[in-house]
């Protein structure tokens, strides 16, 4: 026999399968375990103090309530209203928890996957050209500054053709996630174009950023994405500055950079503003 939940029911039931429902049903469980053992040992024992019942029941609700609001802030996509590097003021705080309260009562709401796919490249899972860009869009000026770098793999036409395309995209899936696991959360990375990949050091200056590439230019040697004529598979960059200026000047001279360390010899970062010295890796 089927049960008809009701439309409220089954949007409710949709809502809990999702990973804001399961964490809001985590997070009702693990606050409410301390009431549910009280209330367990008074139904036990006869013992039951149903002010201290009635003031548990109260706090845990409103324990609950605050450790979702939390969870919700954390996995909330969407930029905060304060991009400054000042504290939030207490109006803001306040504002900002009504619209977590607002978000949570009402109903949940599909993504277009669509417009996801757009900005992930299928291959690697980062995100792409279109999706790198859309991120940065959306820095505030206060956190429009840190370091572009252009990475390309070296020789990867020929790695293509003596290895297979097959391979050759198992070699780009592997360097996009030796990219995510040795950058930073703030970083933002992405598959540039081809065998290219571009990286965002945010608050970053170059020599922070050139000793990032170092250690994953290490790591690969160490532990080769692929091989090529029994070498490991390297890479070269180019590493430009950006103060909040123009954005695609600051990786258009990262892309130059980059052109610099091609031609100079491969396996090696060239810095925009360091003329033709090299930083090799």
């Amino acid at each position: 026999m089927r049960i008809d939940l009701g439309h409220g029911a089954g949007r409710a039931v949709d809502w809990l399968r999702t990973l804001r429902g399961r964490l809001f049903a985590l997070c009702a469980l693990g606050v409410h375990l301390p009431l549910l053992t009280y209330s367990g040992w008074g139904v036990a024992t006869g013992r039951v103090a149903w002010a201290e019942f009635l003031i548990l029941t109260l706090a845990s609700l409103a324990g609950t309530g605050v450790v979702f609001l939390g969870l919700e802030a954390l996995l909330d996509l969407e930029r905060p209203d304060w991009g400054t590097e000042s504290p939030p003021t207490l109006t803001q705080m306040r504002d900002r928890l009504w619209r977590q309260v607002g978000r949570l009562l009402s109903p949940p709401q599909r993504h277009d996957e669509n417009s996801i796919l757009a900005l992930e490249d299928p291959l690697t899972g980062i995100a792409n050209r279109r999706g790198f860009l859309a991120q940065l869009d959306l820095l505030t000026p206060a956190r429009r500054r840190g370091c572009f770098a252009i990475i390309d793999i070296d020789h990867f036409q020929q790695v293509n053709i003596a290895l297979g395309h097959e391979a050759g995209d198992g070699i780009l899936r592997d360097f996009a996630t030796r990219l995510s696991a040795q950058t930073r959360r703030a970083d933002i990375i992405c598959r540039w174009d081809g065998a290219q990949f571009a990286i965002f050091y945010a608050d970053a200056i170059e020599d922070e950023a050139s000793w990032s590439l170092a250690r994953i230019a290490e790591r690969m040697r160490q532990e080769p994405v692929g091989e090529l004529v029994g070498q490991p598979i390297s890479f070269s960059a180019g590493l430009s500055r950006w103060r909040g200026g123009p954005m695609a000047a600051a990786i258009g001279k990262a892309d130059e950079a980059l052109r610099r360390a091609k031609k100079s010899g491969r396996d090696q970062v060239q810095r925009a503003d360091h003329g033709m010295q090299p930083a090799f890796l």
